[in-house]
């Protein structure tokens, strides 16, 4: 009897040991699979983005909402009125739905720092909320079970786009720097629902070696949207 005693001590002591290691690896676990999809979505929207690609019509089945915050300054650090936020999704009655690829890569490609009215600059912080692109085929269209969808791993995605920045501004080959090779971030946040301290956070970034191109959408003429035109970035011979 007390062999056996000392037996069940010995498996009592295992078993807690087990256990009290199982919700950490079942942890690591979900946590290399979020920063998989990460890593392989974040592929995806940045050879989008830096391609200008606009027949990605697929991206409207992920991308669900692009919020745009906007504040204009006149060159000091102290803004000058409130922050303006544009919201296009496929919910909420508005004039400017995400229906076509084009539309969600013209978004998300809109620059840092773009001209603004009397002469002032606007600073622009653009969020895409979307849900994974990879990842269990089960969440992925044609789902339309609602529940499926709403548990699907979804993240926050901030684009920002910037001219390279160069200590030669005022020279000709500084100036062609500045208009032809930009810096793109695209900043990860996961889940959507976490609090401050919570969840996971990546960034990447790229340089895109082109133009960044201001159009206007083909069926709402008052709505920008900006593309980047790739093309070889040299140092012209003196």
């Amino acid at each position: 009897m007390v062999e056996i005693a000392i037996s069940l001590a010995i498996i009592g002591f295992a078993l807690v040991a087990i256990i009290g290691v199982l919700p950490r690896g079942l942890r690591v676990q979900r946590e290399n699979r979020e920063e998989t999809i990460i890593n392989q979505d974040a592929a995806v929207f940045l050879s989008a983005i830096r391609n200008g690609a606009r027949g990605l019509d697929d991206l409207t089945n992920y991308v669900y909402e692009i919020r745009r915050y906007t504040q204009e300054y006149t060159g000091d650090p102290i803004p000058v009125g409130p922050t303006v936020t544009n919201i296009y999704n496929l919910t909420t009655p508005i004039t400017f739905p995400l229906t076509s690829g084009e539309r969600i890569i013209g978004l998300l490609s809109w620059p840092k720092y773009a001209p603004g009215p009397n002469e002032h600059f606007l600073s622009n912080y653009t969020v895409a909320y979307v849900r994974s692109l990879s990842g269990p085929a089960v969440e992925k269209p044609p789902q339309t079970n609602a529940e499926v969808r709403l548990d699907a791993f979804a993240y926050r995605m901030a684009c920002e786009s910037l001219p390279a920045p160069t200590y030669e501004s005022a020279t000709p080959y500084g100036r062609r720097m500045t208009n032809n090779l930009h810096e793109l971030r695209l900043s990860f946040r996961w889940p959507v629902s976490a609090s401050a301290n919570a969840g996971g956070r990546q960034t990447f970034r790229t340089q895109i070696g082109g133009r960044l191109l201001k159009t206007n959408d083909t069926y709402v003429a008052t709505e920008p949207l900006y593309f980047f035109e790739p093309q070889i970035f040299v140092q012209p011979l003196p």
